[in-house]
């Protein structure tokens, strides 16, 4: 295959994606204004059913505004050569290799967020301050934009580094030290993210004393569940929606709810809610994600390594010598299809989960509680009640509420 009929696959791929993703967004779109089914109805009255009506209308607007600009940006770079620009830009400043990876993909990151603020600062300061959810402030906004790149430049390029080095040592053997790498840092996250992350953007603090703590750990001894862990972050910081989530395992496990959660319910409600996140731990779902995601990394990997040093990746780009990091760039959009797929399965067996989750709920606790709970959430964040079936497949790693709401209810 010659350089330029690649780069008219890679051309195509992008296209086709943002079509496919324009048809699923439009096909959604048509059921805003779907009658609430029957097991749902009371949620809202019709002045709030409107007002969750104008802020789909108004996501799915700025949603198609926002990737019409993307997918125009990302072909201007293709047809202007700004991969060869970039290329030329980075290797100016450095001979080493490792330097002219991480310049590269510093200017491509920069360059793309810096385009992509405007639309992230209407999304939060218009679109989520226009319906009430919206609590960060322009202050807030600003550093966690600045500690975000902060992070992506310590953890992302360090990552990015090691990768590149492993790939001058081995070559086509680099899959299985990266693979390693990757590994060993996944399960790092995932035991200390809470404790090392999160302090980073929120502040947390054990759940104090009081009737909620005593019923939670009153819930905990009756299914034999060990409990020490449980603590309250700072969501209403940011926004009014409410979550609660559970991370780490073994000695490291613990229960975050968001201030919010805790506002929004009560405190049998905010148990249901807890009952549902214990069952993902009792039912062993973050070690099944820990696996399969190690897995699908291994995978990408390995078929990473047999494309990465193509001299036809390169040139297909406009850059005349092989090198890591533009096979990178065109590897990733190659390999988006097969990504789509696996995304596909990850979001079926998410929602499998959820179902699991629900049932461990309803079995050691009150259904009515978590009906009502997730009825009430709903409800606050204006989610939408009809969306349509494939979009759900394709989108939501949850089930719908009314799904669970039926699924509890058996």
């Amino acid at each position: 295959m010659n350089p330029q009929t690649l780069f008219y696959i890679l051309i195509g791929i992008i296209i086709i994606k943002f079509l496919f993703d324009t048809y699923i967004n439009a096909l959604n779109s048509k059921h805003f204004k779907d009658a609430i089914p029957e097991e749902l109805k009371g949620i809202y009255n019709n002045s709030e059913y409107l007002k969750s009506q104008n802020y789909k209308k108004e996501n799915y607007k700025f949603s198609l505004i926002s990737s019409l600009f993307s997918v125009i940006t990302t072909l201007l770079f293709f047809f202007l050569d700004g991969f060869k620009f970039v290329d030329e830009l980075a290797r100016n400043i450095s001979n080493n290799t490792i330097v002219i990876t991480l310049v590269f993909f510093g200017i491509i990151f920069l360059a793309s967020d810096i385009l992509s603020l405007p639309f992230s600062y209407y999304k939060t300061f218009v679109i989520e301050e226009k319906f009430g959810f919206n609590k960060t402030s322009v202050k807030t906004f600003i550093l966690d934009k600045l500690k975000g790149w902060l992070m992506l430049l310590i953890i992302g390029g360090g990552l990015m580094a090691i990768i590149t080095w492993f790939y001058e040592l081995t070559t086509t053997n680099f899959w299985l030290y990266t693979w390693a790498v990757i590994t060993v840092f996944t399960l790092f996250l995932n035991l200390f993210y809470s404790k090392l992350i999160v302090p980073i953007f929120n502040k947390q603090k054990p759940l104090e004393e009081g009737e909620l703590r005593n019923e939670i750990e009153n819930f905990a001894r009756k299914i034999g569940f060990k409990l020490d862990a449980i603590f309250v972050i700072d969501g209403s910081k940011r926004s009014t929606k409410a979550n609660a989530y559970f991370s780490g395992f073994g000695s490291q496990k613990r229960i975050t709810l968001f201030d919010t959660l805790i506002n929004d319910l009560d405190t049998n409600e905010i148990v249901a809610v807890l009952a549902h996140e214990v069952g993902h731990y009792k039912r062993k779902h973050i070690i099944y994600n820990l696996i399969l995601s190690v897995g699908i990394t291994g995978l990408t990997l390995y078929i990473l390594s047999l494309l990465v040093g193509n001299l036809t990746l390169s040139q297909a780009l406009g850059v005349q010598n092989p090198s890591f990091h533009i096979g990178l760039i065109a590897f990733v959009i190659l390999y988006s299809p097969i990504s789509e797929i696996t995304n596909l399965f990850m979001n079926a067996l998410s929602r499998k989960f959820e179902f699991q989750a629900d049932n461990y709920a309803k079995e050691n606790f009150n259904p009515e509680d978590l009906i009502s709970a997730l009825k009430k959430l709903s409800k606050n964040s204006l989610s939408n009640l009809t969306p349509s079936n494939l979009y759900v497949k394709i989108h939501y790693s949850h089930p719908t509420l009314l799904q669970r709401i039926l699924n509890l209810k058996k």
